[in-house]
């Protein structure tokens, strides 16, 4: 039986979460607010409870939900190959609208869909949400509406969406802010390097450089790398300074032209003056 709660009430927020908690155990589905809008969340790890996520919003294995993380730690847990500008996005913007796309932890037993052994993770900036997730672990985690309608902004727009194929809805009030249109959150490939947005939201271009400068642009490539030209050595050049004497064919008209007159007239001035230019090496 599906189930609704105030949780701005304090009485029903406890009532809600505890039904909440109940409800992921048992492989079903629940609604709750985050930051950006409302999600419809199962239990990461039970493919039974995925699978109802993705029937409730009538969309297929090729579109895998995120994963939704309780605390920053939680990432090496579920992701591998972390680079060191994703850990500086992450601790930037978690919590917040920022999903990052990883390489899975290849032993995790799980089954998100088709994923190519990749999962996308988020912390979101909800107390409600964190609330349920520190008592579930990852939830799998997809905007509360059925595929190709507008993302639910209360409990109550999902409901009409999704209704009883939800079995508690968590209604914590306006997400993100009333009167403001549903933003969801910016999405980036961090499975390689350089960075790559893939998805504008929530955390502008500019505020991710601000922390990574080199994060692509949706739809911008990488710059090819620069190669340098290796330096060309004349064949002829390269074989003169292998060929060439120790002694330079013209030191001898380099010599010094000796003080002595005499010795200038000796038969022998070639010999001599090579001396001489050894002399003053």
């Amino acid at each position: 039986m599906t189930t609704s709660y105030n949780c701005t009430s304090e009485e029903q927020r406890a009532e809600g979460l505890e039904h909440a908690q109940r409800a992921i155990s048992e492989k079903k589905c629940v609604v709750m607010p985050t930051d950006t809008v409302y999600g419809i969340a199962a239990d990461a790890f039970s493919p039974q409870a995925v699978t109802m996520l993705l029937v409730s919003k009538g969309r297929g294995r090729h579109m895998p939900p995120p994963v939704l993380i309780p605390r920053i730690n939680a990432l090496d847990g579920l992701a591998t190959d972390v680079s060191e500008e994703a850990r500086k996005l992450a601790e930037a913007f978690w919590p917040g609208g920022l999903t990052l796309i990883f390489h899975a932890q290849p032993s995790l037993d799980w089954d998100l869909g088709e994923t190519r052994g990749t999962v996308a993770l988020r912390m979101p900036d909800d107390a409600i949400a964190l609330e349920l997730l520190n008592r579930t672990g990852p939830l799998a985690v997809s905007s509360a509406n059925r595929t190709g309608q507008a993302a639910a902004q209360t409990a109550a727009e999902a409901r009409t969406q999704l209704a009883e194929s939800v079995e508690v809805y968590l209604e914590g009030g306006f997400r993100p802010v009333e009167g403001t249109e549903s933003v969801p959150s910016t999405i980036v490939d961090a499975t390689t390097l350089p960075l790559r947005v893939v998805r504008d939201g929530a955390i502008s271009l500019e505020r991710l450089r601000d922390v990574v400068p080199g994060v692509l642009a949706l739809g911008e490539t990488a710059p090819e790398p620069a190669v340098e030209p290796e330096p060309e050595t004349a064949p002829e050049a390269a074989e003169q300074q292998e060929t060439a004497p120790e002694t330079a064919p013209d030191a001898q008209a380099e010599t010094p032209v000796p003080e002595t007159p005499v010795q200038a007239e000796t038969p022998n001035l070639g010999e001599n003056a090579v001396h001489t230019e050894t002399r003053a090496e």
